[in-house]
């Protein structure tokens, strides 16, 4: 019986050493089938997919600044094409404003030039700004269109604006319409 007992005792002691390797095994993550197949262990795996996870994370967040940006423009530039059909508008009551003035009717003149200042006012609200351009000034090919060039009066006028022919226009910071411009050569 004492034989029974010890062969019992000897059995504990193996499933607690079991035990005890199951549980080494078990917590630091690494089992030697793993590391001997280069499988990595679970720290390198836990590595991996932290990295996977970052990375995704960041392309998320890049894609919903992206997006934003583009809903932002989209607004932004919606009433374009009504910002242009109101250039001819515009351009109309500057004429206007010049044959009035040429008559010498003050009357006239200051009811137009109420109208016009209110019609300014209200499409550089929505974003719209005249592109100026001088007499003198540089050609510039990013802001202004050449409608033709003629020999300069003056030496300093070569390769610069000579007359201003129609303004050009800017929505926020996209020209909608170049300057034409009479370049001298």
């Amino acid at each position: 019986m004492s034989d029974n007992l010890d062969n019992l005792d000897s059995l504990e002691n193996q499933e607690g050493d079991i035990h005890e390797a199951q549980e080494q095994e078990w917590g630091s993550g690494v089992s030697d089938k793993q590391e001997s197949e280069g499988g990595g262990s679970i720290r390198d795996l836990l590595a991996e997919e932290k990295d996977r996870y970052v990375r995704l994370y960041a392309e998320f967040e890049n894609y919903k600044k992206r997006t934003a940006k583009e809903k932002r423009d989209f607004f932004q530039y919606a009433n374009q094409d009504m910002m242009v059909a109101m250039l001819g508008v515009l351009d109309d009551f500057e004429r206007a404003l010049k044959e009035i003035s040429k008559n010498k009717n003050n009357e006239e003149l200051k009811g137009v030039e109420l109208i016009y200042q209110k019609f300014r006012h209200a499409l550089r609200e929505k974003g719209l700004k005249p592109i100026e351009v001088k007499v003198g000034d540089s050609f510039d090919v990013d802001t202004q269109e050449a409608i033709t060039q003629i020999s300069a009066p003056s030496e300093e006028l070569k390769g610069k604006v000579v007359d201003v022919i129609e303004t050009g226009y800017m929505l926020y910071d996209k020209v909608i319409r170049f300057a034409k411009v009479v370049v001298g050569q």
